[in-house]
């Protein structure tokens, strides 16, 4: 006999043993499925509120070189995404959003810039040649060449988009040790939103539950499909 899923096995099953360890599986696979649920909600509600005024923007790759395999920014194991944070005439942070692209090509940044920047925004970036493309979405650009190496890092221009994602990476890897690279959006996602409501806490439940609320269904197919990028 062949079985669809988990749960028609626990439902043939009488041996205690194994009924306990099968209802064990159930619970874990509805914890997974409860949070990529949230996360895809979450991801929907931040994709609507796109970032203005001055923006740091740069580029950066998930994942790492596998055995034997392609190294550097060609290597099939790594994931692009850009992350951009706005800040304000002092230079703090105010939101940031991080999403997942096709590669680092004028074509994409100028797809992604029209859907996460508001047109007139002020958009710094280190000088790879396609962020340019920014100014396709009516922002301004400014482009700094960093030169690279560990000095780059430290560039007042880029302090805060470099802070957060040294912290999205570090989190996302003690908390999770290892995503699927097709949901990394929705990992992304959920730290974003969580940055981007810091401010005040207290609202931070009570407006996901709205989130929630607004949000659509999503079937299983969907949630087991990889997240649709910029």
């Amino acid at each position: 006999m062949q079985f669809r899923n988990i749960n028609q096995l626990h439902k043939t099953v009488t041996t205690p043993p194994i009924r306990c360890f099968l209802q064990h599986r159930l619970e874990h696979q509805t914890e997974v499925d409860a949070g990529h649920t949230q996360r895809a909600q979450v991801k929907e509600r931040d994709d609507s509120q796109p970032l203005s005024g001055i923006i740091q923007l740069d580029d950066v790759y998930w994942g790492g070189e596998q055995r034997g395999g392609k190294r550097g920014r060609g290597s099939l194991n790594k994931t692009p995404f850009v992350a951009a944070v706005s800040v304000n005439e002092k230079g703090h942070p105010i939101a940031m959003t991080m999403n997942v692209v096709n590669g680092f090509r004028s074509k994409e940044i100028a797809k992604w810039a029209k859907r996460h920047l508001d047109a007139d925004s002020l958009v710094v970036s280190d000088g790879l040649a396609c962020f340019a493309a920014v100014t396709d979405a009516g922002c301004q650009h400014i482009g700094i060449v960093t030169g690279g190496g560990p000095e780059c890092v430290s560039l007042e221009a880029f302090t805060w988009v470099n802070t957060l994602i040294s912290n999205v990476k570090r989190s996302i890897d003690g908390a999770y040790h290892a995503i699927n690279h097709k949901h990394l959006p929705r990992y992304l996602a959920e730290f974003c939103y969580r940055f981007n409501r810091r401010v005040v806490l207290e609202d931070m439940l009570p407006r996901l539950c709205y989130v929630a609320a607004r949000t659509p269904p999503m079937p299983m197919r969907l949630l087991k499909m990889a997240e649709f990028h910029e």
